[in-house]
């Protein structure tokens, strides 16, 4: 695959809307309302902390499935580090949601990026030009080669400024370096490096290619266990998923302890700022609630309608193409699709898992529009449903997307209805003292199609 665009979106962009005119009006907002605020923004940081530390739990089993799969390499562990990729996707999934609100998975720039990397990029950058990491098979049925699988020594990931990297040791550190070094698209770690390690190439393209490599819809990549046994780089690939298995793990560590509770060195200190808490010579790290609501409620708009809405379904669908599905080497994108959105419902519900976490951004919008945006959820909740029964039952997302599959017009509409809902953020910050505009809950760099 080669591709071209970005599709994580800055926190940057989130800044710049923070700044663009967006005032709480204090002399309306009563000391009650100022109350339920700060109330809001706890189970925020509460639902943040266990939706993370869920993840990295899920993330460490995934660790342990990949470690005993290289210890001993048969078709019983090759599954179940599969398997255990599926589980841990899951439950990051649910965490999109923080993403583009400043906060310690994307921000990038002042303190909170300082303490916290923006390790975003390192974790779930996509897509990825799977070409610089191990072969894939081209049109005329050869193995590519030149990747860093097959390199020994020093490893030029090519495009713009980029820098060479030693990979005669396959390590957590050289695949840091190698991730979008030299372009958007030169992604070596998180989680779809292991995807694409563990499943191989999508070759399953007789939907827009007949190339008779598989065959059926419930076709997701074929890697043969051989890759990790007797082919000749198989140490380097079983290298390769323990090294990126590890970094995942150590990245979320570090972005699970920005919102512990208490304070030592950064773990906690994110959380606290967010809630005013922090004082003495850390006191000016504090955000100011009307900010902190501002960037959360601007980060779910453009996340759901700019990210999830347009760059993860739209393109996908109208193109139509299955290399921009989300998770294509495991046509798992119906996961990815459901967990995204349940993250979205997650922090504007104020619930995880069956919890209720206290009272929530949606509960002071007012009747008329409450009843709108709860309409506009419920009807994406049966699309996204059938989606996932569909690719479960009977065909994967990358042939929903045909235009002759019916599913592809029900995608289409679950994507004008999540703009739609992106769009709604701006009554439910209205109704929490907060002025947005649509144009604040839309990212202006977005893939036009």
């Amino acid at each position: 695959m080669n591709y071209t665009k970005k599709l994580l979106l800055g926190a940057s962009v989130v800044t710049a809307l923070a700044l663009s005119g967006c005032v709480m009006d204090t002399t309306s907002t009563s000391k009650q309302e100022m109350s339920k605020s700060n109330t809001i923004l706890e189970a925020y940081s509460n639902i943040a902390l266990d939706s993370y530390a869920s993840a990295l739990t899920d993330a460490k089993d995934l660790e342990k499935s990949i470690a005993q799969f290289a210890s001993n390499p048969n078709e019983t562990t090759f599954a179940n580090a599969k398997n255990a990729w599926l589980v841990s996707r899951d439950s990051y999934g649910k965490t999109e949601a923080f993403r583009l609100a400043n906060g310690p998975i994307d921000a990038e720039d002042g303190w909170v990026a300082d303490a916290y990397g923006s390790l975003e990029g390192q974790i779930n950058a996509w897509p990825l030009d799977e070409n610089m990491i191990d072969y894939t098979i081209d049109a005329n049925g050869a193995k590519t080669s030149g990747n860093i699988i097959d390199t020994s020594g020093k490893f030029n990931p090519g495009g713009e400024d980029a820098k060479v990297v030693d990979v005669t040791t396959i390590t957590a550190d050289a695949i840091s370096a190698l991730n979008e070094n030299g372009g958007d698209a030169n992604v070596a770690s998180g989680y779809h490096a292991v995807e694409f390690l563990l499943w191989g190439q999508d070759q399953d393209y007789s939907n827009f290619l007949k190339d008779s490599i598989t065959n059926g819809a419930l076709t997701a990549g074929q890697r043969p266990l051989s890759d990790f046994t007797s082919e000749v780089n198989a140490p380097r690939r079983l290298a390769y998923l323990k090294a990126a298995s590890t970094k995942i793990v150590s990245d979320l560590e570090i972005v699970t302890s920005a919102w512990e509770k208490g304070i030592k060195g950064t773990q906690g200190l994110y959380s606290a700022a967010l809630l005013g808490k922090l004082s003495a010579d850390k006191a000016s790290k504090n955000i100011t609630q009307n900010e902190a609501l501002k960037q959360i409620i601007s980060g779910l708009g453009v996340f759901i309608k700019s990210e999830l809405a347009n760059e993860r379904i739209a393109v996908a669908v109208l193109t139509p193409s299955e290399e921009d599905e989300h998770s294509c080497f495991s046509d798992n994108t119906h996961r990815d699709i459901a967990m995204n959105y349940q993250g979205f419902k997650n922090i504007l519900t104020s619930t995880y898992d069956g919890k209720n976490y206290g009272p929530a951004l949606l509960d002071k919008v007012d009747g008329d529009s409450k009843a709108k945006i709860e309409k506009l959820m419920n009807s994406i909740e049966e699309k996204i449903a059938l989606i996932d029964q569909t690719a479960k039952t009977k065909e994967h997302f990358d042939y929903q997307i045909k235009p002759s599959s019916p599913m592809s017009k029900v995608i289409v509409k679950l994507k004008n209805e999540m703009r739609k809902l992106g769009d709604m953020m701006v009554p439910v910050a209205n109704a929490n003292g907060i002025s947005l505009t649509e144009d604040d809950v839309t990212d202006a760099d977005e893939t036009k199609i």
